[in-house]
């Protein structure tokens, strides 16, 4: 059976109109430049693109919704969305919590693509992304969890939720970009 590679972006498409916002979106923008390339790279190889994404606590909202509310001039994560606007042949799946694997149809997706490797990048290290990573690696996922492609609101705290994931074997997290 062929297994292929996904990435996962975690969070990007966003609001960022919480209280740690304004500093997250600070480290995210320059971050959203890489993590654009990796996504046009994966996408260039074949490999499912998959945006996992708060709801924003709106149950009726779907994920083409939050992405207009997203782009709007003005909104604090329309250069970020912009950058990573999902493509044609791209994937979404809303999450409700901090792992985009609870309660969300990620499995199933990942299962029918037959994905054994998962890239996770996107927003927080210390949060959404750490959760994700975690879950993945307990589902025995082979897990990348990029340090160029991933941020938190400090620096100090992505560095730590790096160390963690490298000290438990979770996930490599060493540069997806050269």
């Amino acid at each position: 059976m062929t297994t292929r590679t996904a990435l996962l972006v975690v969070d990007m498409i966003g609001r960022f109109d919480f209280e740690e916002g304004p500093a997250l979106r600070r480290r995210a923008l320059p971050m959203a430049r890489r993590l654009a390339r990796a996504v046009a790279d994966h996408r260039r190889r074949g490999q499912p693109v998959i945006y996992a994404n708060d709801n924003f606590q709106d149950w009726q909202m779907d994920f083409r919704q939050l992405l207009e509310q997203c782009l709007r001039p003005g909104s604090a994560g329309a250069a970020i969305a912009a950058l990573l606007k999902p493509e044609r042949g791209d994937y979404f799946v809303l999450k409700p919590k901090h792992s985009a694997f609870l309660a969300s149809p990620l499995p199933v997706l990942l299962d029918k693509l037959k994905v054994r490797t998962l890239v996770v990048a996107g927003v927080a290290t210390d949060s959404c992304v750490l959760a994700t990573a975690l879950d993945a690696n307990m589902r025995e996922f082979e897990v990348h969890v990029p340090s160029d492609c991933t941020a938190a609101a400090t620096l100090d705290r992505h560095r730590r939720a790096l160390a963690l994931l490298r000290a438990s074997s979770a996930a490599r997290t060493d540069p997806l970009l050269a």
